[in-house]
């Protein structure tokens, strides 16, 4: 059982999502980081789609009555234990009995995720614990979580093993976000593409899981309506103010304007550590670039020696 102190700016209870409803207008939603919180339940022993939490920002303080076995993983956010004792990132942590983890907030970077042995119980909506807040179900009654609530844990399986892990190489802030050219790139004038790649965006504030908006050198040169089409997380749509929108995780299953380009998979945890502020630029790659990039990006897993 965690109770729950003080809520974060934005604390969600989050899986690996819910794939294969979109063509009923359904997100696949899930973490912004797969890979991260998938290390982060292999760190405590679960299974690697079991729900943890994904938090935002400023992190909660919560409260682990019967203790528990924990692991945090993305930005490194300023945390706390009993004492005073910092909690260490990437790697399995053993609560006592009637600990405070008390989680603030990152120096660099947005998202974190806490996996917990056992992992959060919540009850499933379209086989997934994740939530979905704009539909308001999924995770811990469809909303982030709120100071009071009360977070049940699942009966964990075999024995505890401490571990840590290793975070691929970060690229730095001011490294390029790789794209692959989009469906309706040719439409878009010269300008309008020299603006897109040469140009810095900010992300906007109104950035949420549904896309990040940004705010940049004016995108010029494509028609203003375009038929509706069928759109992914990692999509850049350009609106006729030509202010590029990169979908998000939760993000819309069609969408009426063109796609510029596409985030490659390998720089989708980039996306979820940019914050409002936040500056982007984009640099295209190949498809065959873009399968490599994702396949030499991984974590390493390792029991303490």
């Amino acid at each position: 059982m965690i109770e729950v102190m003080r809520a974060g700016l934005c604390d969600l209870v989050m899986d690996t999502g819910r794939p294969g409803w979109r063509r009923l207008g359904v997100p696949a939603g899930g973490a912004a980081d797969p890979a991260a919180l998938q290390v982060a339940n292999q760190l405590v022993g679960n299974p690697p789609d079991a729900a943890g939490l994904e938090i935002v920002g400023r992190g909660p303080h919560l409260h682990f009555p019967r203790g528990g076995v924990i692991a945090l993983t993305g930005a490194p956010f300023r945390a706390a234990r009993a004492a005073g004792l910092t909690a260490g990132w990437n790697q399995t942590l053993v609560l006592a009995a009637s600990e405070i983890l008390r989680i603030e907030t990152p120096d660099a970077g947005y998202r974190c995720w806490l996996a917990v042995r056992g992992g959060l119980a919540v009850p499933p909506v379209l086989g997934s614990a994740s939530t979905l807040p704009q539909a308001g179900w999924g995770g811990h009654r469809g909303r982030p979580l709120r100071a009071g609530d009360t977070l049940h844990v699942g009966r964990p399986e075999g024995g505890v093993r401490l571990m840590r892990a290793q975070a691929p190489v970060d690229r730095g802030d001011d490294a390029p976000v790789r794209v692959v050219s989009g469906p309706q790139s040719a439409a878009f004038d010269d300008a309008g593409l020299a603006a897109f790649f040469g140009g810095r965006f900010r992300v906007a504030a109104e950035s949420d899981r549904r896309g990040l908006r940004l705010a940049g050198p004016c995108v010029t040169g494509s028609a203003a309506d375009w038929p509706t089409q069928g759109v992914l997380p990692g999509a850049i749509q350009v609106p006729p103010d030509g202010q590029p929108i990169v979908l998000g995780w939760d993000g819309p299953a069609t969408g009426g304007y063109p796609v510029i380009a596409t985030v490659i998979s390998a720089d989708w945890p980039r996306l979820a550590q940019a914050r409002p502020g936040d500056r982007l630029r984009f640099q295209t790659v190949t498809v065959d670039q873009a399968r490599m990039l994702v396949a030499g990006d991984t974590w390493t897993v390792s029991e303490w020696a």
